[in-house]
């Protein structure tokens, strides 16, 4: 069985949030959401549980962070072209949030954008052609 991983994030408005990730793409699983957490789904292995402060203060008796005040994680996500990054970060905009909070990367090879989200979590893009990269780090080495 793949591995899944749930990545956890405190949101100040649970229905702003929502509607934000729906519109970069993730499907909400109403199974595992309430008034108080929604489980946004990107792939069978990708999760974001999005979690009020209440919430989110049951399982840790740390301070939660201001992300647009301090880093607390970034997050990247693969996609399968460089117009499909374009276009997430596009609606990640349309949706209320920011684009390119980080410095865009193009190697060719690979592209890369990101979005902070209305709560100031930032979510990273990465195309990647592999036999490209796997080229030019061989080539690389033989030098």
């Amino acid at each position: 069985m793949s591995k899944m991983i749930f990545v956890n994030l405190p949101v100040s408005d649970l229905a702003r949030a929502t509607a934000f990730y729906q519109a970069v793409g993730a499907t909400k699983n109403a199974q595992f959401s309430d008034q108080t957490a929604s489980c946004m789904v990107f792939s069978d292995t990708i999760h974001v549980m999005l979690l009020t402060h209440d919430k989110f203060r049951q399982f840790t008796p740390k301070k939660i962070s201001d992300a647009k005040a301090s880093s607390e994680v970034l997050i990247c996500l693969s996609a399968d072209s460089r117009a499909a990054v374009d276009d997430v970060v596009g609606k990640a905009v349309s949706a209320g949030g920011s684009a390119d909070p980080g410095p865009k990367q193009d190697y060719g090879f690979m592209y890369g954008r990101s979005f902070e989200d209305p709560d100031g979590h930032i979510f990273e893009l990465m195309w990647m052609d592999v036999e490209a990269a796997s080229k030019a780090q061989n080539a690389a080495a033989k030098a």
